[in-house]
């Protein structure tokens, strides 16, 4: 009983070293001290402060929204590197591979189902995440730089989606991504030659997909883990996240503070697994789609290009095709990288949706574009079609410059009621023409995602 308790001891001896070389302080910190060492020591923590304000950890602020997509980002790199023991990226083998990884490999199926449901989710909480921060006022300095940093992670996770939709080469991918990479055309001088890089030729294939694989598997997730570490490190420097208040409320320049850990690491945890847990239930239950194989003489009736370029789509059917892929998303881009250096009345971060008034027009925004948009989509596919007289006018001027025109004297005579009927402060205006442009966006896409049949006329889905 002695040797076998001298024999524990000698272990438990040898473990405790190993331990200590590792780590030198507790592994869970008993008091302030060994917390801001933990914190420094380890490099995963080096993103976040030792102490964090307190209202701050509030799940209404955030909603985990900026959590959930690291642990997205993160799932998609895993999944990513194991599917690539198995796929081969030419157009002979890539959807045989695909076949292989489904049906042969073991759990390869579900890897695929989680790659492919993680990318399309990411893309849904990157948005929501950045709608968090307009409407939280979080874009105020000095955070102003990291509103256009989240603007460049935004891009680089539609490219990483984009680029990896046309990999199974399958009918979806291929026709979804021809449909997509002819709306370059239409953008003067430079569009054939963005794709021609893009196709890596004149039409799409094995050259293409070669091209897109290196984009998609080396390229995307490089700049997306650079620009994640400068978006972190800008955060701290700017001081975390924004202190939620009331409207009411004045900000608080010396918030009460309490320690990361086990504070909100514990949160992060918790939503973490949470997400985990739902993805992986979700990636068992439901299959990733696979259509035949890619047939370049046979395309599908109706050619959709993938979800989130289905509003661009939806754009085409109503406006002249330069303005719907290159002068209004130019427009728009432009307006909402500004967003943060406009001028303002007064910084309302923390504060949701900038003020009791801001809440009350931007629901009147997202009302009217919820009403007036349909009804300008109805109208435009049952007067502006061919052989109508007013369609012998010029396309550029009827279904372009026209439209853009009657969108501007809209979202004029908005502004004008609410500053006259509310006296809105320029915050309050902003947010409003910001709501109104985006809800008529989701209205676009959700008919061009459920509402277009074959050859692309409008329908009911029920």
């Amino acid at each position: 009983m002695y040797q076998e308790t001298g024999q524990v001891k000698h272990v438990n001896s040898i473990i405790g070293r190993v331990r200590r070389s590792i780590f030198s302080d507790p592994i869970i910190p008993r008091d302030e001290s060994e917390r801001k060492r933990f914190l420094r020591r380890v490099l995963l923590l080096h993103f976040r402060p030792s102490t964090v304000p307190d209202k701050t950890l509030r799940f209404s602020l955030t909603w985990g929204l900026g959590g959930m997509a690291v642990v997205l980002v993160l799932l998609q790199i895993s999944t990513g590197v194991l599917l690539k023991f198995v796929y081969e990226p030419t157009t002979i083998a890539a959807y045989s591979s695909i076949q292989t990884l489904i049906h042969d490999v073991p759990f390869g199926r579900l890897m695929r189902n989680l790659h492919h449901w993680c990318a399309h989710l990411l893309v849904l909480i990157i948005v929501l995440h950045m709608l968090r921060v307009f409407f939280t006022g979080a874009f105020h300095p000095p955070r102003q730089f990291n509103w256009i940093i989240g603007f460049m992670m935004f891009g680089t996770i539609f490219a990483a989606n984009f680029t990896g939709y046309l990999l199974p080469w399958d009918q979806l991918a291929y026709w979804a991504v021809t449909v997509s990479t002819g709306m370059l055309e239409y953008w003067p001088w430079i569009g054939y030659l963005f794709q021609g890089v893009i196709l890596d030729g004149a039409d799409i294939g094995p050259a293409t997909l070669r091209f897109f694989f290196a984009v998609h598997t080396a390229i995307v997730p490089i700049i997306l883990l650079l620009l994640m570490g400068f978006h972190f490190w800008r955060i701290r420097k700017a001081g975390g996240l924004v202190i939620p208040r009331q409207p009411e409320e004045a900000s608080i320049s010396h918030p009460s503070r309490i320690p990361t850990i086990p504070n909100l690491i514990l949160r992060e945890m918790v939503v973490a697994t949470t997400l985990i847990a739902v993805v992986m239930v979700w990636s068992v239950l439901v299959n990733a789609p696979l259509a035949d194989p890619a047939n370049p003489g046979l395309s599908p009736n109706p050619t959709k290009a993938p979800w989130y370029f289905a509003g661009l789509q939806e754009m085409l059917m109503h406006f002249h095709p330069v303005f719907a892929v290159c002068i209004i998303p130019l427009m728009v881009g432009l307006v909402f990288l500004a967003i943060p250096y406009l001028k303002y009345e007064s910084d309302t971060g923390g504060v949701w949706f900038v003020s009791r008034v801001g809440r009350k027009t931007g629901m009147m925004a997202a009302v009217i574009a919820l009403l007036v948009t349909p009804l300008l989509i109805l109208t435009s596919e049952k007067l502006m079609t061919p052989g109508r007289e007013v369609s012998a006018m010029p396309s550029f001027f009827m279904s372009g410059l026209l439209p853009l025109v009657l969108l501007f004297v809209i979202t004029g005579v908005f502004i004008w009621f609410i500053r006259k009927r509310y006296s809105v402060s320029s915050n309050e205006s902003i947010q409003a023409v910001f709501i109104l442009i985006l809800t008529a966006f989701v209205v676009l896409t959700m008919t061009g995602i459920w509402f277009r049949g074959e050859g692309m006329i409008l329908k009911v889905p029920w």
